[in-house]
């Protein structure tokens, strides 16, 4: 395989066949020995310095190596108020589709409440035939499933609104999205046992933390897939995460996903909280305001080679992101390295999953040429990511919520990479 035609490209740029790493014979290695030359430059090496002693003791909880200390969440607080902020999960640093527990994004309004679990109680009350409280050991009782899913904040990438690319890494633009496993009660089951009333529209959930955080929720989405998690990627959910329980609204913006759940008031009407009318709430261009936008529409970024990274040498490159529909399954994603004049298919990984982070894979033949780099998701309903300009157009220039507009990285001849808008 030479670097002059390595394979034959599917799409402008050098785009080639997705299933390009399924190929035998490929070599991707910077320097290919015999095996004798191989056995030769073991034979020769110095031992390296951690064969040559006991290694450390058995520990009670498992912790990152020391040598990726750099893959954390970044902070941005409020200078005001410093438990109200968020953290931003470093998507640049990750592979696969599971977001570490200790890393998943945090948005929180005054502070994490450290809640005593022997104490916490959940009431299901308004209009219903039987008013319910549960402590945590009687939820544990309950029948529970399993669901992995998305949660991403409704302000995630809004600095993709202002008028110039913004300059940094695509964790710290995009980050306020991470995927787990969430395990817990269907709230359906509780509901049933409330027995809800027929004049029963819309369901008020409340958190414990110190601003009693609540929103609205139609109550066809709490019968629908909604549960009442305690675990978070097979352990208890963490402190930050909502410990000791968390209403999981699959697909549906952040903020619905009440943490430290203490209270569900059947309504026949939304309570038009803070979070649901100053907030959450657009002006579009018509000059109406959009309200309740709860779905979160398909979206992907390319994440592996993204700004911070470098490309250097010619040759080729998996390019991998992720892509994720809060209405269901991603079908599909495109990536085109020419600024989106011709696309190609990317391999999708399996399982691929409704309302989940997808990631996706393409093989790339950087030439050393200057590059434009993007992603588009297409999900199970026909929805297809837009382009900035598209999105602009019909939400105006002037958002905050729901921005999903496709991302661009540009490609310098000397491999740096930057955000565009292209």
């Amino acid at each position: 395989m030479s670097e002059e035609n390595p394979v034959a490209t599917v799409a402008g740029g050098g785009l080639l066949d997705r299933r390009l790493f399924l190929k035998k014979g490929l070599v991707f290695s910077a320097l290919a020995l015999s095996t004798e030359n191989a056995l030769a430059v073991v034979n020769n090496a110095p031992r390296p310095p951690w064969t040559a002693k006991p290694g450390q003791p058995f520990s009670n909880y498992g912790q990152p190596s020391q040598y990726e200390r750099k893959t954390i969440r970044w902070t941005m607080g409020n200078a005001m108020a410093a438990g109200n902020g968020v953290s931003c999960t470093p998507l640049q640093d990750l592979e696969g589709i599971i977001t570490p527990s200790g890393l998943h994004f945090e948005r929180h309004h005054n502070g994490v409440p450290e809640i005593d679990p022997a104490q916490h109680q959940l009431l299901i009350h308004g209009l219903v035939e039987q008013a319910l409280t549960f402590n945590m050991a009687d939820l544990q009782r309950y029948p529970m499933t399993s669901v992995l899913c998305f949660i991403e904040c409704g302000g995630n990438s809004n600095a993709g609104w202002q008028s110039k690319p913004v300059e940094t890494q695509v964790g710290y633009f995009h980050g306020m999205a991470s995927c787990s496993e969430w395990t817990g009660i269907p709230l359906r089951i509780l509901l049933a046992e409330a027995r809800v009333k027929s004049s029963a529209n819309w369901l008020i959930a409340e958190g414990a933390d110190a601003s009693l955080m609540n929103v609205s929720l139609p109550l066809d989405k709490a019968l629908d897939d909604c549960i009442l998690a305690l675990y978070q990627n097979g352990e208890r959910i963490r402190p930050e995460n909502g410990y000791p329980l968390r209403l999981i609204a699959p697909g549906w913006e952040g903020v619905v996903n009440v943490k430290w759940l203490r209270r569900l008031h059947l309504t026949d009407q939304p309570v038009m909280a803070r979070n649901e009318t100053a907030k959450y709430t657009e002006l579009l261009p018509s000059g109406k305001a959009r309200q309740f936008s709860f779905v979160m529409e398909a979206k992907s970024l390319i994440t592996q080679p993204s700004f911070g990274h470098k490309l250097n040498a010619k040759g080729i490159y998996q390019i991998s992101g992720l892509a994720w529909s809060g209405r269901g399954k991603i079908i599909r994603v495109e990536v085109s390295a020419d600024g989106g004049k011709t696309w190609a298919q990317a391999q999708l990984q399996e399982p691929v999953l409704s309302k989940c982070f997808t990631r996706f894979r393409i093989p790339w033949h950087w030439t050393g040429k200057p590059a434009v780099l993007k992603s588009r998701a297409i999900d199970e309903t026909g929805y297809v990511q837009p382009e900035r300009a598209e999105l602009l157009e019909k939400q105006g220039a002037h958002g905050y919520f729901h921005y999903n507009a496709i991302v661009s990285w540009e490609v310098t001849a000397n491999g740096s990479i930057h955000h565009v808008y292209a």
